[in-house]
């Protein structure tokens, strides 16, 4: 059998990623598709909308055939770090292939760029370094920086100022960079856009304009249009049992609490805080009660939204900049949930794998990137700040991978 990988968060799975899907079966013409997907905390330094096992399940009913956890230190990384070890997972999986979205559509673009970039290394980083000088973000500095650089090309390059089309960058220079001989393939986005609202006249909408209707009191039958049934019914689900969705607006509470029982030291120490951050979010902290009103406090043009969102995921989790300088790459494979294909899959490669497979935590807890993991899941749980979400700490030691029909 031949394996196709994806890199997913599926927060929720959409009609736009069944599209994908799709065509990455059609595309591939693979006989197993593999996602590697980001757990109960997300790569924009969000709480996931739904839990990493329900979306997972979401996934295998509606095609994909094994669905792995990318670990907490690389779901919530950077772009390139985000990719970095997502791409790693699935090499080390013996995918042929991977496939990824993309606004531009064309995998010449993307292999183009990476080849003007790496020969144009150092006066990319000058540009950008340059840019940051300025007091601009990292984001837009790497974009004015990439525009300097792209000018003399006559090749046709990436726009790198769409948000799949950066992730689909920093895939294809994980694979080079890790020398991995996985394909890289590319399926060109449809209708909505990454940051879409959603239309009630199409039935794609963005996972951003899906979670936006449900976050502003909407029924989950608004969304119906937009999503495969055995997501809607994922949804209901959910929301029977814990009758709210994760967000930041739900999770503020605690996160205020651990922002203010903390010293502005000890934030300091919070990875990817830096230039004095710990003194904003901590002011912040002491003076607002809705997560709305403390981001606008505290947003600057020196950060993005997203930036800022993970210094706060990492506050929440109280993960480390000596925790982060730590991990390299990820150190295990663990499944969350599969069809019997999948199951097959892993079988017949199970003997070959360089990395260890994980089923049960309990085996294997002592591994740091997995302690991040099942630390991250209870405090997920802890913030929907329901009985329910309670009683689901400690679910990463009592739930085995779901292998479903």
């Amino acid at each position: 059998m031949k394996a196709t990988g994806i890199i997913v968060e599926y927060n929720p799975f959409h009609n736009g990623h069944l599209h994908h899907l799709q065509q990455t079966r059609i595309k591939t013409n693979n006989d197993i598709v593999i996602a590697v997907m980001s757990g109960n905390f997300l790569q924009r330094g969000e709480p996931a909308l739904v839990d990493k096992w329900t979306r997972s399940k979401m996934a295998i009913a509606s095609g994909v055939d094994l669905v792995i956890e990318l670990p907490y230190a690389f779901a919530t990384a950077q772009a390139s770090d985000f990719a970095k070890g997502a791409i790693f997972l699935l090499d080390a999986l013996k995918c042929s292939s991977f496939c990824f979205g993309s606004e531009e559509g064309s995998l010449e673009a993307f292999q183009q760029t990476y080849s003007l970039l790496s020969t144009k290394k150092d006066e990319y980083n000058t540009a950008i370094a340059n840019y940051i000088k300025k007091g601009i973000s990292y984001p837009k500095a790497l974009n004015e920086a990439y525009n300097d650089i792209s000018k003399a090309s006559t090749d046709r390059l990436v726009d790198l100022s769409k948000p799949n089309n950066i992730l689909g960058y920093h895939y294809v220079q994980a694979a080079n960079l890790l020398n991995s001989n996985i394909k890289p393939e590319t399926i060109q986005r449809v209708v909505a856009n990454f940051h879409d609202d959603a239309n009630n006249n199409e039935t794609i909408a963005s996972a951003t304009g899906i979670r936006k209707l449900l976050f502003e009191g909407q029924k989950i039958s608004e969304v119906n249009a937009f999503m495969p049934s055995p997501s809607l019914e994922g949804l209901k689900d959910w929301e029977s049992i814990y009758f709210s969705f994760g967000s930041w607006e739900k999770f503020y509470p605690t996160l205020r609490i651990f922002i203010l029982r903390s010293s502005k030291e000890k934030l300091a120490q919070i990875a990817e805080i830096t230039e004095g951050m710990e003194n904003a979010i901590w002011k912040a902290a002491k003076t607002h009660t809705n997560f709305e009103s403390f981001m606008q406090q505290i947003k600057s043009k020196r950060f993005t939204w997203t930036r800022i969102q993970r210094m706060l995921t990492h506050i929440y989790t109280d993960f480390t900049w000596d925790q982060l300088r730590d991990i390299d790459l990820p150190t295990y494979i663990r499944p969350l949930s599969m069809n019997k294909k999948g199951q097959a899959y892993l079988q017949s490669i199970k003997k070959d794998l360089q990395l260890p497979l994980i089923s049960r935590v309990a085996a294997s807890k002592n591994d740091k990137q997995l302690q991040l993991d099942i630390k991250a899941a209870d405090l997920y749980y802890l913030g929907l700040q329901s009985s329910f979400g309670q009683s689901m700490v400690g679910s990463d030691f009592r739930t085995a991978p779901i292998i479903q029909e």
